[in-house]
């Protein structure tokens, strides 16, 4: 078993069977930088089903972030850089968000109701809370105390991808940097992606910290007074590995850096 396997089975819990809910790859990654998926995954651990959900509805965006897990392996790759992903769809919890927010377990999400996460008791959600939240966060916590600890770790980056339509109302981005108080590392982004003047680069599109997604930078990064990114890349520009690839290519050297000079 890889040091990487033994991490993530550490952090198995009764709410999802035994199956890990973090996955950690290249742990002793030599980059500053470290990678957050929080939505790699469309698992959904037994003990849920299928929520009642079809499985077209399983496969879409509302059960994960198509393409992210692709853009954030290669970026990890291209980086040396440590990345910690998740294992279970954000149908059963939604790392990204606070546990006590309405929106942490979605009963309705974009247009579709989540017919098993209905009227769900207060033991339910104690449950999701403490061994699908805690167990992903604590891992997260466990990797940047001890790469701090070692002076390993300047920066916490979260990738993540985007519909390219909500709502009926097209998108125009091609990617999103979102970031908050300190948006030293998004404008260094931006300069670099600028240079091609094809792409719309959102700046907190399509979503912003008032959207409350900002939750896992606030926790991992503000905290620790490491500068914080999210990057959401529109996700039918992502859907094959040509396409994670070459947005991680292209990425991967603005955000070395933007970590150098922070």
């Amino acid at each position: 078993m890889t040091q990487a396997s033994r991490v993530a089975a550490d952090r198995s819990s009764a709410a999802t069977a035994g199956e890990p809910v973090a996955a950690i790859e290249n742990p002793q990654g030599r980059s500053p930088i470290l990678l957050i998926c929080e939505h790699a995954s469309n698992h959904l651990p037994a003990r849920y089903g299928t929520l009642g959900l079809g499985p077209d509805e399983r496969e879409s965006h509302i059960a994960w972030d198509p393409g992210a897990l692709g853009v954030a392996r290669e970026l990890s790759r291209l980086l040396d850089a440590s990345l910690i992903h998740a294992t279970v769809s954000r149908l059963v919890l939604d790392l990204n968000r606070d546990p006590s927010a309405p929106d942490s377990i979605w009963t309705l999400s974009e247009r579709t109701t989540i017919p098993g996460n209905l009227d769900l008791g207060e033991e339910e959600r104690a449950i999701r809370v403490r061994e699908v939240y805690d167990a992903f966060h604590d891992a997260v916590d466990d990797l940047a105390n001890a790469r701090m600890a070692a002076g390993e770790l300047g920066a916490v980056v979260s990738i993540h991808s985007f519909t390219p339509v909500y709502r009926d109302v097209p998108r125009p981005w091609q990617i999103g940097l979102i970031f908050n108080r300190d948006e030293r590392y998004a404008r260094h982004v931006e300069a670099g992606l600028k240079q091609d003047s094809t792409l719309i680069v959102g700046m907190n599109e399509p979503y912003s910290p008032a959207d409350r997604v900002f939750h896992t930078l606030e926790r991992h990064a503000e905290r620790r007074g490491l500068p914080p990114l999210m990057i959401e890349i529109r996700n039918d520009l992502i859907r094959t590995e040509d396409g994670q690839a070459s947005w991680a290519k292209r990425l991967a050297p603005l955000l070395r850096e933007g970590a150098r000079t922070l």
